[in-house]
């Protein structure tokens, strides 16, 4: 999200609801009586793979998601999209589907794309219980979109969890670069370390952070000076340089000091983006996507837990709708570093409300509604399938169906900013896994 916002401020400094049965492995034999029909009709073909939604509601029962563990299989990290920033069904599908494979297939950790720091934040409150989970979200989540109930609610069960099952609890994690604020008690984080075991070097490391720590505004420290900016970029890799110099003995505390520093280096070259320069922005979206990749892998390798992954499509997707802002996405970074081991699901609607801003730059997050989708884009006739909400296995699907998903069309794909465009996009290069929704509405504002 928070690119969105720094690619307008670039280009403004240049001027089932339905009853169902429990859903069954989708039989994808192509009988050469009905292959003919297909190509003719894709609904079919897309019907013949699809898997009925019975609810997109946390605490249901989950036999309608049986089909998605055999699907899922083997995968390390599953990416779960977005069509919207800020709808509710997204939001709740997410916390629905992370439940079930937490229970069901030893799923730990919850990844966002959020702050590595407010994620630290979040997850030693799922940890040692201090705190209050409302609070904690106000804390992390102001002024983003999942400032809501929705995902007070994800943390509450998450804590829950933790109480009841105190020798295998739940993790979360933020994958995305330090902001809107990087604050000094995460400086504290590696500064602590230094000083508890090499306090030697810590002269060093505060003048190297000196000038950058901390960083209480992201909008605010983009008005320095390009110049000021790229030296203190450069100071956070002698940082982080130093950190990783002095690796020993120190075990688990080394690994996440380093990665504390790495987080601060990361988001101190991110902000050396030129904001005269729009050229320059996918350059850096493609930076900031190739970190949150980096990032999840670190906590998969260090932690061996199976992570679901949330963020907006484009982000979590192999091929973004905008391929020319985002040239290479997270989704296509994990691919190359985990295989198959990487499972991205992406998600189309109908129709529906769902929170944006009028402009990425400020503002406040506001409802939104769109009409049904019209002939022409891929949602028109993915709503024709006769389930209300279902999911499909792009890659086992009917050869019919996975022709007519391997074909751009326009396609709803909303962030920070409302009016933007439909995108052409085609589904099967982008996704594995597709959950199509009838209706969505907005995401809940989070209560007092």
């Amino acid at each position: 999200m928070l690119t969105k916002f720094l690619a307008a401020a670039a280009l403004a400094a240049t001027g089932l609801t339905a009853a169902a049965p429990p859903a069954l492995a989708a039989n994808t034999a192509e009988p050469a009586a009905t292959a003919a029909g297909w190509k003719q009709n894709p609904v079919r073909a897309l019907q013949h793979a699809a898997h009925p939604l019975r609810s997109t509601e946390p605490g249901s029962n989950t036999a309608d998601l049986r089909a998605l563990d055999a699907i899922i299989g083997d995968a390390q990290v599953v990416g779960l999209g977005e069509a919207t920033h800020g709808s509710h069904e997204f939001f709740t599908m997410k916390e629905r589907v992370f439940r079930h494979l937490v229970e069901k297939k030893g799923f730990t950790t919850f990844a966002l794309e959020l702050s590595w720091s407010a994620g630290l934040q979040i997850d030693e409150y799922l940890q040692t219980g201090k705190g209050d989970a409302r609070k904690i979200a106000k804390e992390t989540l102001t002024n983003s979109p999942w400032d809501r109930e929705e995902f007070v609610s994800l943390i509450e069960w998450m804590r829950d969890y933790n109480r009841r099952h105190p020798g295998h609890t739940v993790h979360f994690m933020g994958d995305d670069i330090g902001a809107p604020t990087l604050n000094d008690e995460f400086f504290g984080r590696v500064t602590g370390y230094v000083q508890k075991n090499h306090p030697e070097s810590l002269p060093r490391l505060n003048e190297l952070y000196t000038g950058l720590r901390p960083i209480d505004d992201v909008f605010a420290y983009l008005g320095k000076p390009l110049a000021e900016r790229q030296r203190l970029a450069a100071k956070a890799q002698q940082a982080l340089e130093l950190i990783s110099s002095q690796k020993g003995p120190g075990g688990d505390a080394f690994e996440l000091a380093e990665q504390n520093a790495r987080s601060i280096a990361q988001t101190a070259k991110f902000l050396s983006l030129d904001v005269t320069d729009p050229d320059s922005v996918a350059t850096f979206e493609r930076f900031r996507d190739e970190v949150m990749a980096q990032n999840v892998t670190w906590w998969q390798q260090h932690t061996s837990d199976k992570i679901l992954l949330s963020a907006q499509n484009d982000h979590v997707g192999y091929v973004a709708g905008d391929p020319k802002l985002y040239p290479k996405t997270q989704g296509a970074f994990l691919r190359d570093t985990l295989g198959k081991k990487y499972l991205p699901i992406g998600f189309t609607f109908n129709q529906g409300s769902f929170l944006s801003k009028d402009g990425a730059i400020g503002g406040d997050w506001k409802k939104f509604t769109v009409g049904a989708a019209t002939p022409g884009m891929n949602e028109y006739t993915l709503d024709k399938v006769r389930y209300q909400d279902y999911y499909l296995d792009i890659r086992n699907a009917p050869a019919a169906a996975r022709a007519w998903l391997d074909i751009s069309r326009p396609t709803r794909n909303i962030g920070t900013q409302y009016p933007y465009p439909l995108v052409d996009l085609a589904i099967a290069r982008s996704f594995d896994v597709l959950i199509h929704l009838h209706d969505i509405r907005e995401a809940d504002k989070l209560q007092p």
